[in-house]
Formats: structure tokens, sequence, C-alpha cells
């Protein structure tokens, strides 16, 4: 039982893994959408897994090192070359470095969380925005682009969809920041320390229903929108932060 229990989160993983290679295989052949895809299915596997470990109680460093390397490669390298394949590649030289600055900043974000969790300095929130929501915004843009450029009866939201085309332009600068906040001091909270399920918090009911409505009424743009979600909250959450650091410091001066 203990063995099983170990190997279920690293099987986990290596649907993760797949999922990845299998996303650099699409975007070879010119087929973005499914490499898109694919992503999307790795951070699915990628979440699950670490719930599995975390009920089974069947974390380690080696699951900590796979589960890395895994995200490595389905959240770093994977939406590198999706990008590149789809639009970086016009950029020329340019358009490479971008794409290896995300590759080498998303292998320092999970450097850096390693360490901390090695350490056991882990706070109950990330610091820097994780790795699987860095490739997962570029998967969904992949996603609504892809929608964009096809007759489709899908329901949408108008004010993303004609937003697409102004976000497919600023691609390079979007990754640089994505990029940045890899690295960034930027606290993002962490779904393994989230009440997020327990139905005894109104917060968390009110979150579940509006999501649930977004996926039923928008289930094209709700992937995009959850992304978006994500980032600006983590952003907001710093700038609030910054605002309250700020106003305590001046509150001596004043008195």
């Amino acid at each position: 039982m203990k063995r099983g229990a170990y190997l279920l989160p690293s099987s986990l993983t290596l649907v993760n893994l797949g999922f990845g290679f299998f996303s650099i295989i699409q975007s070879i052949n010119g087929n973005y959408a499914v490499a898109a895809l694919a992503i999307i299915f790795g951070h699915i596997a990628d979440i699950i897994d670490g719930i599995v470990a975390r009920m089974t109680k069947s974390t380690s460093t080696f699951g900590l090192e796979f589960d890395s390397f895994a995200d490595w490669i389905t959240f770093g390298i994977a939406p590198a070359i999706l990008m590149y394949q789809l639009i970086l590649h016009n950029y020329g030289k340019l358009g490479f470095g971008i794409a290896l600055i995300f590759v080498i900043f998303g292998s320092w974000r999970l450097a850096k969380f390693n360490i901390k969790a090695i350490e056991g300095s882990y706070n109950g929130y990330f610091v820097g925005l994780p790795i699987p929501a860095a490739g997962g915004i570029l998967a969904a843009i992949v996603l609504i682009y892809d929608l964009s450029q096809r007759t489709s009866t899908a329901k949408t939201i108008p004010i993303i969809m004609n937003t697409v085309p102004f976000i497919m332009k600023g691609i390079p600068v979007i990754i640089f920041i994505l990029s940045l906040l890899m690295i960034s001091q930027i606290r993002f909270f962490s779904t393994k320390q989230t009440r997020l399920f327990r139905p005894r918090s109104l917060r968390s009911m009110v979150f579940l229903v509006i999501a649930g409505l977004l996926m039923y009424a928008y289930p094209q743009n709700f992937t995009f929108i959850l992304y978006i979600a994500y980032i600006v909250w983590g952003l907001f959450g710093y700038i609030m932060r910054l605002y309250r650091l700020r106003r305590k410091s001046h509150e001596p001066a004043e008195q």
C-alpha cells in the first residue's frame, strides 16, 4: 500500500510529462491548438498529482524533483516552442531570445521553489508566478486565437475575442513580462493551502458559483479568464500590500 501510494503521484507526473512532450511534437507539426490543449491537460494532471500526493501523504524529495522536471518540460519548454513556432520566429533572433528567456527564467523559478521546499521555508503562498500558470496562460491565448481564426457557433465573450489581434501582436512583450513575473517577489496564492473546496467558506462558495456559471456560459473563454484572474489577483494583492506598507510607514510622521 505504501509503495502504491508513492507510485500514484509519480504516475500522474509521468502523465504531465507525456502531455508536455506531446505538445512539443504537435507544435513542430504545426498543430498549435492541439499543442495548447496538451499543456492545459498537463496542468490538470499536475494539480491532481499534488492533491493525490498530499492526500496519501506520499510527498518525497524524489517526487519534488521529478515533478519540477516534468513542469519544466510541459510549462517551460513546450509553451516556448509553441510560441516560437506560431509567432516568435517572425522576430528572428529577438524572438529566439525571448523564447529562451522564458525557458531559463522558468527553470530558475522551479529551482527557487525546490530550495524553499527542501529548507521548509514554504509560507503557504508562491513567491513569483508559478510556471504552470505562465505556460498555461500562453496555451490559453493560443486557444482563443485558434477560435478567432475559424467560424464557430461557440459562446464567446466579445470583448475578449475583439482583443485577440492586439494580444497576438504583443506576444513578445507578454512572454517577457511573464518571465519577469516568474522570478519576481510577488506573491501568488497556492492551491495547496487554499480552503477553496471547504463548504464553510462563503467566499469559496461564491467563487465556485461564479466559476461554474462562466464555464457553462462561455466554455471557450473560461480557461483564459481563469489564468488571467489568477495573475491579476496576485498583482492586485502585491499593489495593496505596497499601499498598506507605505501608509503604515507614514503613520508615525503624521502623529
